[in-house]
C-alpha cells in the first residue's frame, strides 16, 4: 500500500532530528547547532522542499553553520557520520568517487544556500537571553522550590527542540527565551512569588513588548512541533 506524501512541515520534522544528532555527534556547541537549523528553516522558506534533497541541505547547513559560528567542521567528518547514521553496521567512506562527488555536492550546495539566503545567515539566537532569565528567575525563587523542580533543565530541552521547527524564525529571540521558561514553570507549577501584587506579569520584566498571546502562540507552536514528531513513522 502507497503511502500518503508527507506534509513539508512533516518532512522537515522527519529531517530535523537527524540533523541535530549528527551535529551532536561531530561534537557541535548549542549556538552553531542552533545556526545550522536555522540556515535549513531560512532556505526552505525561499525553496520548495521538493526542489532539493532535504537532507543534503541539512549536511551544507551544518558545514556552512560551522564557518559562520567559527567551529569549522570537516566535510569528510560530516560525511561519514551521516553516512554511519543511516548504516549503523558500515564502515567510514573510502575516498572515492563516491566520497569526492558527495563532498562537492554538500559544497555546491552551500553555495546555493548562500545565494538563496543572499548571504544572511548570522542570528540572534535565545540562549543568551534564556541564560540570564533563568539566573533571574533563580534569585526570585526560595532555594526548596528552584531545586526541586528541573525547570532549567526543562527550559534548554525545549528551547532545543524549538530548532526542529521555524519559530526561531517567526518570533524575538527574548519571546522565544520567556515562552520556553513560562512553559517550563507551567509543566512543574512553579509559581513566580509575588506576582499577583506585581504591576506587570513577571515576564514582562524581561521584555516590554511581549504580550500573553505571544507567548500563547510560541508554546502552540512548539507544541505542534512535539506533535508532528509523533507522526513521524
Amino acid at each position: 500500500m502507497n503511502s500518503s506524501p508527507r506534509s513539508p512541515q512533516l518532512e522537515e520534522a522527519h529531517v530535523q532530528p537527524r540533523r541535530t544528532q549528527r551535529s551532536v555527534k561531530l561534537g557541535m556547541r548549542s549556538i552553531p547547532i542552533a545556526t545550522a537549523c536555522a540556515i535549513y528553516h531560512k532556505f526552505f522558506c525561499e525553496i520548495d522542499l521538493d526542489a532539493y534533497d532535504p537532507y543534503l541541505v541539512a549536511m551544507s547547513s551544518l558545514y556552512l553553520a560551522g564557518k559562520v559560528e567559527e567551529q569549522r567542521l570537516r566535510t569528510r567528518d560530516i560525511i561519514n557520520v551521516s553516512n554511519r547514521y543511516f548504516h549503523p553496521d558500515s564502515e567510514p567512506l573510502e575516498l572515492d568517487s563516491r566520497f569526492w562527488e558527495l563532498r562537492d555536492s554538500i559544497v555546491q550546495c552551500e553555495l546555493l544556500v548562500l545565494r538563496v539566503l543572499r548571504f544572511q545567515v548570522s542570528f540572534q539566537h535565545p540562549h543568551k537571553y534564556l541564560l540570564h532569565y533563568l539566573l533571574s528567575v533563580k534569585n526570585w525563587l526560595n532555594r526548596y522550590s528552584w531545586q526541586r523542580s528541573p525547570v532549567s533543565i526543562t527550559a534548554w530541552a525545549l528551547l532545543r527542540d524549538s530548532y526542529h521547527g521555524g519559530l526561531c524564525l517567526r518570533f524575538q529571540a527574548q519571546h522565544i527565551a520567556v515562552a520556553v521558561l513560562h512553559l517550563a514553570l507551567q509543566a512543574y507549577g512553579v509559581e513566580v512569588p509575588a506576582e499577583a501584587e506585581a504591576e506587570k506579569p513577571w515576564w514582562q520584566v524581561f521584555s516590554e513588548d511581549l504580550t500573553k498571546p505571544i507567548i500563547d502562540n510560541i508554546v502552540s507552536d512548539l507544541i505542534q512541533i512535539y506533535t508532528m514528531d509523533t507522526e513521524i513513522p
